[in-house]
């Protein structure tokens, strides 16, 4: 089922046995990658067989680290829409402008995608009690799928997150703390339990597995663009696995010769409040420098500090992208022009994707005739309290 072949540390190289459990590189404490044989998945996996597999992210199994199939845990993940928003572009007198519209995956958000897989690959290795810090949409998606295998799911939320999040957690049988800080504060509160009771830590990129969920966002837009690749994605950044994800499937695809060489500028967008890759990025820096008092209605971008960010400006350098950062107003005011012209209630993330791309268009680095992609990472209806008196 799977060409899985070894993980690999994205920083040092160093390889470790892929059935095994690892969180962390044990050298350098920075995150491992799913590696696969890609010679042999070459020849064993066909492209145009993909068409008439189930509508999942799952139709690219042999890509993905699940060994055994009856171990995967599936709520329908996978294969959004790639809506071309011809009166959007109209708008914005752009005629190639899509939204990959993440909000109509099982609990509303692209994190279906990534905890799908990573609480899949956990039960297949036995794992009973999984841990995640998150600022809600993650901890909303490994409760939904742990409670799917028979674990048990704790979650660290920062107490002020929208009441959703912390509902949706709940109803679905996870055990919420809630605490009085950031998700990074979250990060601390959970490593504890993980340390004192043996849970299995599900934060972002500090397992192997989440970022092969998210990279099937790659996947799916070479597909449903015909195995070609937009010239522009604008993603909103908060851990980055996605950016990773997705930059890890184009170069998997080449060397399965589903692709050719061109990749798309990879876009990154962050709030102004809390925008620590912008700055690592316009400091041509390594890394990144935690953000403090890092504030924005969007709490999927309130990330003061990413474990992944080397891979993500790797990624911004290497593709010939950017890293664009916005207020909060703007955000809000995307997120309506988008469900105003195209009836999709986009999450204010989604939104930031908008406002970045006009003021790139601005500034004459998305050109005329250039295929973008806006990743609207979740559905609207978690911001409830953000449009009810618009």
């Amino acid at each position: 089922m799977t060409y899985l072949s070894h993980l690999e540390c994205g920083y040092c190289g160093k390889t470790y046995e892929a059935d095994a459990v690892w969180n962390l590189c044990t050298q350098c404490r920075k995150p491992l990658l799913a590696r696969y044989d890609l010679k042999a998945a070459r020849k064993g996996v066909d492209r145009e067989a993909i068409a008439r597999r189930e509508h999942t992210l799952w139709r690219y199994a042999e890509l993905l680290p699940i060994r055994d199939a009856a171990k995967r845990l599936s709520l329908g993940e996978g294969f959004t829409p790639l809506v071309h928003a011809r009166r959007l572009g109209a708008v914005m007198r752009h005629e190639h402008l899509y939204i990959k519209d993440e909000g109509l995956n099982p609990t509303g958000s692209f994190k279906a995608r990534g905890l799908g897989v990573a609480v899949s690959r956990a039960h297949e290795l036995g794992i009973t009690e999984l841990s995640i810090p998150s600022a809600g949409n993650a901890a909303g998606a490994m409760s939904a799928y742990a409670a799917l295998g028979g674990m048990k799911a704790h979650v660290f939320m920062p107490s002020d997150v929208p009441p959703p999040f912390i509902a949706e957690c709940r109803a679905v049988g996870a055990e919420v703390t809630l605490v009085d800080g950031l998700i990074t504060d979250c990060g601390k509160a959970a490593a504890e339990g993980v340390q004192q009771f043996g849970r299995f830590d599900c934060s972002t990129l500090k397992e192997p597995y989440r970022i092969e969920g998210k990279k099937t966002m790659g996947y799916e837009l070479a597909e449903q663009f015909g195995w070609a690749l937009p010239d522009v994605i604008v993603y909103p950044t908060g851990g980055g696995t996605g950016l990773i994800g997705m930059w890890k499937a184009f170069a998997e695809m080449e060397a399965l010769g589903w692709i050719d060489s061109k990749r798309p500028r990879m876009v990154c967008v962050q709030r102004e409040g809390c925008a620590p890759m912008v700055r690592a990025f316009e400091e041509n820096a390594e890394f990144a420098r935690p953000w403090e008092d890092a504030k924005t209605v969007a709490v999927g971008l309130r990330v003061p500090a990413a474990v992944g960010d080397f891979l993500i400006l790797r990624v911004l350098r290497e593709s010939g992208g950017t890293a664009v950062s916005l207020p909060d107003e703007e955000m809000i005011i995307g997120s309506m022009l988008i469900g105003r012209t195209e009836g999709i209630f986009v999450c204010p993330e989604g939104g930031a994707t908008l406002a970045a791309f006009q003021r790139l268009r601005k500034q004459g680095w998305i050109g005329d005739g250039e295929r973008v992609v806006l990743l609207n990472t979740g559905s609207g209806y978690k911001y409830y309290h953000l449009w009810k008196d618009r």
